[in-house]
């Protein structure tokens, strides 16, 4: 029988299993970007437009456990820094939604605006997860 202490340990096994890849994806589009800029080779560009894609497509499950664990569920008690976590995480998302549709674009299209935009999604979930493990206590 499950306790009410708690998330369940296959959600939290969920959870931990795929919250940190969308921010290697979203890291290597940037960085795709940023070699796009130094060679204009068509190709980075287009390897960054399937990064982000799989990245947003990857960062669903996590997010909605997330969103379950801090808004739904009352068993724990969700810390600021845990909010602050999904708000920046919330908000990286919707700069990647916005930066695969400058990222179907040509490929020239996408400088400098998805630059910016993969710069500004890298930093919020730098942000996010520096903010969490520093306000987080060990347990």
């Amino acid at each position: 029988m499950q306790t009410l202490s708690g998330p369940s340990r296959a959600t939290l096994a969920l959870y931990e299993l795929f919250n940190p890849l969308p921010t290697g994806f979203f890291a290597a589009a940037w960085i795709f970007d940023i070699l796009y800029i130094k060679t204009f080779q068509i190709m980075w560009t287009d390897a960054a437009s399937w990064l982000i894609a799989i990245g947003l497509l990857i960062a669903i499950i996590p997010r909605l456990i997330h969103l379950v664990q801090v808004f739904v569920t009352q068993r724990h008690r969700t810390s600021g820094a845990e909010k602050l976590h999904f708000w920046l995480w919330l908000v990286a998302i919707v700069l990647a939604i916005f930066n695969a549709f400058v990222h179907s674009r040509d490929a020239y299209a996408v400088v400098p605006s998805g630059v910016i935009l993969s710069t500004a999604v890298v930093i919020l979930l730098l942000i996010a997860h520096v903010q969490l493990a520093l306000r987080t206590p060990l347990q």
